[in-house]
């Protein structure tokens, strides 16, 4: 790989790792135990754009220091797991973001949410019964559906504007 693609990709992982970070500690609603915020959306474009590896940092980054910066540090160890899964699901190998691959990986984007964050929710923060724990924990999942949801139009929105107008070019 030449300098200079590896240099564009640091660089864009570095921007995207800030938009990711900024958009989850900093445009976000209280909810549950959580919080719900748009960081979502940006790791789904970073996971479009980026090389896996790029991808991943940017995403497992920003997450996670939004998480801690934001008085959600217990949140940060799933988070670290939950959006490297999430990118995943995604590819940047089309040329283009939006691809039938990346719209389906919205809904492995939005399982991945709501299971995990759930399951990490009731087996390490909730200090009952794993029956009574799950029940609270999946109460979450309207707020888990509506992050997705918003990341989705941000994703879909960007992307439309990134496929129409060649920008992003990594």
């Amino acid at each position: 790989m030449s300098e200079n693609i590896r240099i564009r990709r640091l660089t864009a992982a570095g921007m995207l790792t800030a938009l990711i970070f900024v958009a989850t500690a900093y445009i976000h609603v209280p909810t549950g135990l959580g919080y719900t915020h748009l960081g979502d959306g940006f790791i789904f474009i970073a996971a479009a754009l980026l090389p896996k590896p790029y991808a991943i940092a940017a995403a497992a980054f920003g997450a996670s220091l939004a998480d801690i910066v934001s008085g959600m540090a217990i949140w940060a160890p799933a988070t670290v797991i939950l959006k490297t899964l999430t990118v995943l699901a995604f590819t940047s190998k089309q040329g283009r973001v939006l691809v039938r691959r990346n719209f389906l990986a919205l809904i492995p984007a939005l399982i991945i949410n709501i299971f995990g964050y759930s399951i990490y929710e009731a087996l390490v923060m909730t200090p009952t019964s794993l029956g009574a724990a799950l029940t609270t924990a999946f109460a979450q999942t309207p707020f888990y559906s509506i992050q997705t949801a918003m990341g989705a139009v941000i994703f879909i929105t960007l992307g439309k504007a990134s496929d129409s107008k060649r920008l992003f070019r990594i």
